[in-house]
């Protein structure tokens, strides 16, 4: 399931799920965690992600074409996003422009396309249920009487303190192990700044979690948890940033709607001492056309 001489950096999820060795091992335990199936590895799984659509070439998605299905798999491990059913959205419209040919959508008999799934797993430290679905219709500015268009997005919180109703973890021991791991590695990031990522792979081996995948590629994983610590620390800065310059307009806005109505007010009154409309214009700068609808 790898892809050689990608130019951007894979998350540990994704490389357990979608590039590892074991990838499809891993990835077929989660499938059938998820459906209560028991798909063996003798089953084809194609890995069909798209290359370099996510934020700062990190990438955390995993998709797979596995039983007629598009199964896309996400991971958050700061806060979740609650737009995430629009950007799966426009990621299964572009996996769709990608495994079809651009004649099929014009033939006259149904070309038929995979059924797509979206799941995405949070193991961020704010607090959150431990299923929940999200809908991209939920975004829509107004509520129609029947739903033109849906997508559902299932999250899972596979945090160690939440995984009592997330039976998927005890059914995929890859995953579970991997939300061991990511505990682990908070918690000797926390104590030990600089050498949190090595103290966090050396105990895990200790306790048997991934242990086998962490001695074979300790160093790749250090690697690749360094390029989501500066991920995580970049949306937060951005996260940051944007609530700043909302504030900032919030306060512009609201100085221009003051100016505004400071404006019509000053033309209601000269237009009650009997000043004319195009004296009031020039006097407020108000159009004649606004001073009509006074």
């Amino acid at each position: 399931m790898s892809t050689a001489n990608r130019k951007y950096k894979d998350s540990v999820f994704v490389d357990l799920f979608s590039e590892d060795e074991k990838a499809k091992e891993n990835f077929l335990s989660l499938y059938n965690a998820l459906h209560g199936t028991n798909l063996q590895m003798s089953c084809p799984v194609e890995n069909i992600r798209l290359d370099n659509v996510m934020y700062m070439n990190v990438i955390n998605d995993v998709s797979c074409l596995v039983n007629n299905k598009i199964v896309v798999l996400a991971e958050h491990q700061s806060t979740i996003n609650e737009n995430m059913p629009l950007r799966f959205l426009q990621y299964i419209a572009r996996l769709y422009e990608k495994l079809q040919t651009p004649t099929d959508r014009y033939l006259r008999k149904l070309s038929k396309i995979p059924t797509p799934e979206f799941y995405v797993f949070y193991n961020g430290l704010e607090d959150y249920p431990e299923t929940i679905v999200l809908k991209l219709s939920d975004a829509f500015i107004t509520e129609p009487e029947q739903t033109p268009l849906e997508l559902e997005v299932k999250v899972y919180n596979i945090n160690k303190n939440k995984n009592k109703g997330a039976e998927v973890l005890t059914r995929c021991k890859p995953l579970e192990e991997y939300s061991l791991f990511v505990e682990e590695v908070r918690i000797q990031t926390q104590l030990d700044p600089e050498n949190g990522f090595t103290n966090a792979i050396k105990i895990c081996i200790e306790k048997g979690i991934l242990k086998e995948y962490l001695m074979r590629k300790s160093r790749e994983v250090i690697n690749m948890l360094l390029a989501e610590y500066d991920y995580d620390t970049d949306i937060a800065v951005q996260r940051a940033e944007a609530g700043r310059i909302a504030f900032a307009e919030g306060i512009s806005q609201g100085i221009s709607q003051g100016v505004y109505q400071n404006k019509l007010d000053t033309a209601k009154n000269l237009a009650e001492m009997g000043f004319t409309v195009e004296v009031i214009s020039k006097a407020t700068g108000l159009s004649l056309e606004e001073i009509s609808h006074l």
